[in-house]
Formats: C-alpha cells, sequence, structure tokens
C-alpha cells in the first residue's frame, strides 16, 4: 500500500488510466460508499485527465435513477430497495456502457433521469472517440450484473461511520442551521449502511476492484494496486 498526498495520488490514478489499453473508449467505475468522496475524486481526475488532451466523459449513478415509486416501493428506510431498487442498471448499461465497449457504437447518453425534478431524461445522443474516458462515479457499481461492464475499477474505501460525519458536515454546509441531523442519521443507519454491508455480502466489491482508494484522509490518502 502506498500513501501520499492528494496530488500524489491523482497522478497515480491518471498513470493508470494512460496504461490501460483497450479499443474502445475506457470505462472507468469510481465506486464506494455514499460520502466517501468519489465525486470529488472523479472531477478531480477528469481535471488532470482534460489537460492531458483526453476527451473526458463525466457521468454518475445518481442521473440512473429509477423513479421515486420504484425506488421506495419497500420504504424510505429500506436497505434491501437501496441496493436492488434505487438504480436503472439496464438503462445504464443501453445507453452508456454498452456503446463505449466491445463492439459499441460510441453513440451514448450520460444520464436518463433528473433527480431535482424526478422526471425521466431524454438527451441528445452524442459520439464518443474511440480513445476517451468514461469517469462514472456511484455505489453499487462493482455488482454482477455490472463487473464485466467496466474496463479500470477503483474502490473509494472510507469507514462507515465516517461517511456518517460527512454526510452531517455536507448537510449543513448545504443547508445551513435547518439541517435535520435526526433525519440524515436515520437515512444513513437504516438504509445506506446497511445496504453498503448488503452490497458487501452479496457482491465482494474490493476484491474485483483493480484500484482501492484509502480515502479517510482525504489530503493523505493511500492506495493499492491490485493490478500490480
Amino acid at each position: 500500500m502506498d500513501q501520499g498526498s492528494r496530488h500524489e495520488l491523482i497522478s497515480r490514478l491518471a498513470e493508470a488510466i494512460r496504461s490501460t489499453a483497450t479499443g474502445h473508449p475506457l470505462r472507468v467505475a469510481i465506486d464506494g460508499p455514499p460520502a466517501a468522496g468519489k465525486t470529488t475524486l472523479a472531477d478531480e481526475l477528469a481535471v488532470v485527465l482534460r489537460a492531458q488532451n483526453r476527451a473526458v466523459i463525466r457521468a454518475t449513478i445518481d442521473d440512473f435513477l429509477s423513479p421515486l415509486a420504484q425506488r421506495y416501493r419497500r420504504g424510505r428506510y429500506s436497505a434491501e430497495g437501496c441496493y436492488w431498487d434505487a438504480h436503472d442498471r439496464a438503462a445504464l448499461c443501453r445507453v452508456l456502457l454498452d456503446p463505449l465497449g466491445p463492439g459499441g457504437d460510441r453513440r451514448f447518453q450520460p444520464a436518463v433521469y433528473d433527480r431535482e425534478t424526478e422526471t425521466p431524461l431524454s438527451l441528445p445522443v452524442a459520439a464518443a472517440p474511440a480513445d476517451a474516458v468514461l469517469l462514472f462515479d456511484g455505489v453499487f457499481l462493482l455488482r454482477p450484473e455490472l463487473i464485466d461492464r467496466w474496463d479500470l475499477r477503483i474502490f473509494v474505501s472510507v469507514p462507515f461511520e465516517q461517511t456518517v460525519d460527512r454526510a452531517l458536515n455536507r448537510g449543513t454546509a448545504l443547508a445551513g442551521a435547518a439541517t435535520d441531523t435526526a433525519a440524515i442519521e436515520r437515512s444513513w443507519h437504516n438504509r445506506y449502511i446497511p445496504a453498503q454491508q448488503l452490497y458487501f455480502a452479496d457482491a465482494h466489491p474490493t476484491d474485483h476492484a483493480d484500484i482501492i482508494v484509502h480515502n479517510a484522509e482525504i489530503q493523505r490518502p493511500a492506495w493499492e494496486l491490485r493490478s500490480d
């Protein structure tokens, strides 16, 4: 395991992407529990890759949600519902992962759902260069239905209890003093953390990751390269 600065981590991940050759756009999964730092990591990596003149497609599992009634059909705090019902994995494969994969036509859509309005999206189809990189962040990305659709698999690891603290801090930053801390804690302890535990039992995601980023110390992360 290596440990270093944030800059060193991003540089190492960019190097791993450069050294992964495919005949189609490179599909990179950035998986991990909620509030682990996946989106921030993907955004930082996108900046570096674009500065190296690499075409980057940024997308997130939050734009592939199932409709509200489907997401919560087992109850708002159901861990099983979070794991099994929250995301439209068939659409993710159909409009993004498969078109960018082997034999795909590279014509893709980066999103199918607008969480803010809880309505489906119908975005224009875009064409990806053959050497593009898809940086896709989200939860449950290394589950059996998706595992073979990634060319590089990164798992961002943070202790579950630390993700609760981050969620509370993030909620305070977004909503100020009016943040309902009890609701955040209930969501994490009843839905999100148990869903992650179910995910680990069902899919063993860290066993399938090429790189594990230990992100408890954001400015001093550690990482393991399983492909070495």
